[in-house]
């Protein structure tokens, strides 16, 4: 298992662009202060290992070139030794430089990680050096090509690691490689990873894991075969490069997924599960404190069912011992302790309409809830067997807000975080320490050391420069709003005004929508680029709003599941609602309205220009699903089922049926080689689109994926869209 990481050291991913001049002369935010220069950019902190003993951390640091790892104390934040020296490498002439590293439990050697390559959202593929600390020596690991996920044996013997979809170990005194897997293809079979699907919904790309006597690995298996291919495109050369990858889409065929553990001391494989027609899925497999038992959870296709299961490696038998049931959907979480007493674990769960932690006997029986009331638990950080605490990150005080609390196994419980804002934690390995970063609406991220028990130690980032440089702009107020559907659904939205705003004038206004499942717009934290372009729009006179609406997460079970089957109906509903309490603004220009939204917020823009019947002037719409038939089927069918069960589910909502129907502006963005959301929605709503004999705008970027960055890209990007919005609006 991975040695908890938390964020300490500032990254500046912006070093590449020219700073501009520090203020502007007229207050006035330009696109190219935003998107060509690095002076608006919040630092945040990220980068530091904590240490066994809770006490003292490592960080990587870059002095004359060279890049050291090391030691700092929690209490002080003083260095106190230099785990590693950028000699101790050059003296081995490889590598020269490193990426990432990992400890092995004692803390006696390091895994290096060089020349890494991003594959999907989260895995990455690189080169492996062990550095042994007591001996100096360096070893090269992956001799044969770069290797993924790369992790050390509890007891640090060995390393195993995925290379070529095959899972290897590589025993550390013997420097010897042994296959545990041999049958892996691209596109066909993969060992001890994820396929794409799975890395983007479920979150999960390292798919093998140690007992904690390190005498066992168990492994996924992924059959791909039976699963249809997405090509993507590369141009640049005189023959563009086509890459073939497995994406199942909404209805069609997964791929088959077994469960196997691999005993090092036989060298037998033993298959543990595999999914069939009851379970189609297995989200999450982690092993309890008894190195004899493996628990896996396992979820039917609709993923309204979850089961966690017990598996003893020794006796081949498993056990049911929690069953989850919805009459939607089940999100998925890594919301799972087991104590170390081997008796009882602790999890989350929706059962009684919010999300709240709970404490279980090893065999299934409820011992207490733990967390109780109208909100959402959401984010669970740990549990302190010592003091029988756990920490956890909640919606208690507003769906707009985030804090941090502790709260004791007997119901004990403090807020640890008082300043309103969005706050994030990252706990040390121990739960002695947290980084806590927070932000508002106006204001970026100051980052903090604090104990457990809230009591800050220091301060770690503050943005000041960020924030001076703020004061010299002329900004609009932002504003939180909140109204009643036609139905009663109380919905919380923002405003930004301009600058100069006068009530006794009529302004256009332009709303931002995302309003889709598990995200919110509407959060009193820095929304970076997006908040200032917003305020460089308010500075040109619009009036600039977002709102959540029905199917997003901080309100509770009911709340974010009403969308189930339906998906894009309640959501669009609501948006409409939300402009009809605006127009009854007596500020509010209501010939002059547009709307944009990225993603699934491409998704409602297309919906809003077209079902909307002409409420909106002008829309932008950047990587949009158009029809959900394309997408994938986790994420799909959660929430819709497949289309085969629910037909009428996905296509009354499809933004291609209702090309004949739309009114105003439209400019359509899209990625081509957008691996989430493929372009093939964009050309089949064009399709659509000129069938009906409709007027729109559309760009493809060469190239890109579904985030649509790299080099000036964002700069045009953000450039275009000023201007469609100044010459439509």
């Amino acid at each position: 298992m991975n040695k908890h990481i938390i964020s300490i050291v500032s990254i500046l991913l912006l070093t590449n662009l020219t700073n501009n001049s520090a203020f502007s002369q007229d207050g006035m935010i330009q696109v190219e202060d935003i998107y060509g220069s690095s002076k608006f950019y919040a630092r945040t902190i990220g980068g530091f290992n904590s240490m066994n003993n809770d006490e003292f951390y490592t960080s990587t640091e870059t002095i004359e070139k060279g890049k050291y790892i090391i030691q700092y104390s929690f209490s002080t934040g003083k260095a106190v030794d230099t785990i590693l020296r950028p000699s101790q490498l050059t003296a081995h002439k490889e590598p020269a430089e490193f990426g990432t590293y990992k400890f092995s439990a004692d803390e006696r050697k390091i895994l290096l990680s060089v020349n890494s390559e991003s594959i999907y959202r989260h895995s990455t593929r690189e080169e492996y050096y062990l550095f042994e600390r007591d001996n100096n020596k360096l070893s090269k690991v992956t001799n044969h090509g770069k290797a993924m996920y790369g992790t050390f044996s509890p007891d640090g013997s060995m390393l195993a690691y995925v290379r070529d979809n095959n899972l290897y170990v590589w025993d550390i005194t013997s420097k010897v490689e042994k296959a545990i897997t041999t049958d892996g293809v691209k596109n066909k079979i993969i060992n001890g990873a994820t396929d794409w699907v799975y890395e983007e919904e479920f979150s999960m790309d390292v798919a093998f894991g140690w007992s904690a006597d390190g005498k066992n690995i168990s492994y996924y298996q992924f059959d791909e075969s039976e699963v249809k291919e997405f090509n993507l495109t590369t141009y640049g050369e005189l023959y563009p490069k086509e890459e073939l990858y497995k994406y199942p889409k909404a209805g069609e065929r997964n791929s088959a997924v077994s469960l196997y553990n691999y005993n090092l001391q036989n060298n037998k494989a033993t298959l543990i599960f595999k999914t069939d027609s009851d379970w189609e899925y297995l989200p999450r497999v982690k092993w309890t404190q008894n190195p004899d038992v493996v628990s896996f959870q396992r979820t039917n296709r609709h993923q309204s069912q979850l089961e966690l299961v017990l598996y003893s490696v020794s006796t081949g038998k498993s056990s049911v011992v929690l069953k989850e049931q919805n009459k939607s959907f089940i999100e998925i979480t890594d919301d799972l302790t087991f104590l170390k007493d081997g008796k009882r674990f602790i999890w989350t769960s929706t059962r009684n309409g919010y999300n709240h932690i709970y404490l279980y006997q090893i065999d299934g029986k409820l011992i207490k809830q733990i967390t109780s009331g109208n909100f959402d638990v959401t984010q669970y950080f740990g549990y302190d067997e010592k003091s029988s605490t756990l920490f956890y990150q909640s919606a208690e005080r507003s769906p707009l807000e985030r804090h941090i609390y502790s709260i004791t196994i007997s119901g004990k419980k403090k807020a640890l975080t008082q300043i309103a804002g969005i706050h994030k934690a990252e706990f040390s390995s121990g739960l002695k320490y947290f980084a806590d970063t927070y932000s508002s609406f106006d204001s970026p991220y100051t980052c903090t050391l604090n104990q457990n028990d809230g009591k800050l130690l220091r301060t770690l980032e503050d943005n000041s420069t960020v924030k001076k440089t703020l004061t010299q702009y002329k900004l609009g107020k932002i504003d939180t709003l909140s109204f009643s559907t036609e139905d009663g659904t109380r919905l919380y939205g923002w405003m930004i005004t301009p600058p100069d705003f006068d009530k006794n004038k009529k302004y256009p206004v332009i709303m931002h929508v995302y309003g889709g499942p598990g995200v919110q717009t509407v959060t009193n934290d820095w929304d970076g680029p997006n908040y200032l372009w917003h305020q460089m729009l308010a500075q040109k006179g619009y009036l600039v709003v977002s709102f959540d609406n029905r199917g997003t997460p901080g309100r509770g079970l009911e709340f974010a599941n009403c969308i189930y089957k339906d998906m894009g109906n309640l959501e669009v509903q609501d948006q409409l609602s939300a402009v009809k309490f605006l127009k009854g603004k007596s500020f509010v220009d209501a010939d002059r309205m547009g709307v944009w939204g990225w993603s699934f917020g491409g998704y409602m823009t297309s919906l809003l220009m077209t079902k909307g019947n002409g409420v909106f002037k002008a829309g932008i719409a950047v990587a949009p699903v158009t029809n959900w038939r394309y997408y994938d089927s986790i994420y799909t069918e959660r929430y819709l089922q497949t289309p085969q069960e629910n037909a009428k589910g996905y296509d009354d909502n499809s933004p291609i049926n209702y090309a004949k129907d739309l009114k105003g502006k439209l400019l359509l963005v899209h990625g081509s080689t957008d691996d989430n959301v493929h372009m093939q929605n964009s050309m089949d709503f064009v399709t659509a689109l000129v069938k009906a004999n409709k007027q729109f705008d559309l760009f493809i970027y060469p190239n890109k994926n579904h985030s649509i960055r790299g080099g000036t890209t964002r700069l045009h990007l953000y450039t275009m869209m000023t201007n469609h919005l100044v010459k439509n609006l």
